[in-house]
């Protein structure tokens, strides 16, 4: 079997070790007869799984004791609706709108109260992170709101915005766990988990317990209440329960990796063959502003769709997936998240190397 590498934004690459005892797991987990899948959630088996895999994400984030993790469903979508029904009290946030998904959970605020752009990259196709040090902050905000990596363009907050003393709710789907965080910072962080800690279908959010109250938005689903989740463990309903066992699996990989301190120093690494290569490429173009690259995910371009086109099929071709930009912007985009090993980045170089000298 020869598996390609796969550079998808999402679902994407896990670690290979992972998958393989996942599979040889996949009937029968641990003697019980029974795979994972087909596990009662409220048995204690399945339990035990669940309260391994939050221990050990909280070991890796060092997360302080007066905050929740909650294991949630409905990707970041539902949370842009989640936030504001719980979290804007005076019906006002602001939001700094640096990528598509950041301008998606913006709108989907105005639904709830009035929600301030108060700082945008927009007018360079989001190729850059605006100066967030000295915000307009609005006196009566409930909460500043940021997409932290933005998976499309390829940007990454190096520094977090000065909210002035307002909450900080981050959006973190596309870089989470790769690098260490200060949790202490955010009043609330989430990601998706399938850029780069498990399958779709499962949301991870850190909660400080202040946050979590009844005073919510008038209407407010009983499924979207923080404090629902929180107060019955992440269980008032049935978990996506395999898609939080391979997190579990996730989880136990990087603390045998050396904890996110590494895998840092080793996204940090990988990015840097593919950067420095498109530095000085006179055939590829990077997007985004130096100062503010993504480790994450990298984007370029040609500079002609057709070649752009050219590449992307010639690369699927020699087993490299996924490069195709989003729809939105086109181009290319190489994620490359934890489990994509620095040979796979090397590699995707060497057929960027000979594809230039090829086009040219």
């Amino acid at each position: 079997m020869k598996r390609v590498y796969n550079f998808s934004a999402g679902p994407a690459i896990l670690p290979e070790e992972v998958l393989r005892e996942a599979a040889e797991e996949m009937l029968d987990y641990r003697g019980c007869g029974m795979s994972v899948m087909e596990m009662s959630h409220r048995s204690k088996m399945y339990q035990n799984i669940f309260d391994e895999a939050e221990a050990d994400f909280r070991e890796l984030l060092n997360i302080p004791e007066n905050y929740k993790v909650l294991f949630m469903q409905g990707g970041a979508h539902l949370q842009f609706s989640m936030v504001p029904m719980n979290f804007m009290k005076n019906k006002v946030a602001d939001y700094i709108v640096t990528g598509q998904w950041a301008k998606r959970a913006f709108e989907e605020a105005k639904q709830y109260g009035q929600a301030n752009c108060i700082a945008s990259s927009a007018d360079k196709t989001f190729s850059y992170i605006p100066d967030c040090s000295d915000l307009p902050i609005s006196e009566n905000a409930d909460y500043v709101y940021i997409c932290e990596n933005n998976t499309i363009y390829g940007t990454k907050f190096k520094t977090l915005p000065n909210t002035k003393g307002k909450d900080l709710i981050s959006d973190v789907s596309s870089c989470f766990l790769s690098e260490p965080m200060d949790v202490s910072k955010y009043a609330y962080v989430y990601g998706g988990v399938q850029k780069n800690i498990g399958p779709a279908g499962v949301v991870i959010g850190i909660i400080r317990e202040d946050m979590i109250t009844e005073d919510v938005l008038p209407g407010t689903p009983t499924m979207c209440r923080f404090k629902t989740h929180a107060d019955n463990g992440s269980m008032y309903n049935t978990p996506p329960c395999y898609g939080i066992y391979i997190c579990g699996k996730v989880f136990k990989w990087l603390k045998n990796m050396g904890g996110l301190e590494e895998m840092q120093k080793r996204n940090i690494e990988k990015a840097n063959v593919l950067y420095d290569f498109l530095d000085q490429s006179k055939l590829f173009i990077p997007n985004v502003a130096k100062a503010d690259r993504s480790i994450m995910n990298v984007t370029f371009v040609t500079g002609n769709k057709e070649t752009d086109a050219k590449f992307v099929a010639e690369a699927a071709a020699s087993g490299f997936d996924n490069l195709k930009g989003h729809r939105s912007v086109g181009g290319m985009r190489a994620s490359i998240y934890n489990a994509m090993p620095k040979a796979g980045v090397e590699a995707l170089v060497d057929f960027m190397d000979r594809f230039e000298r090829d086009n040219r």
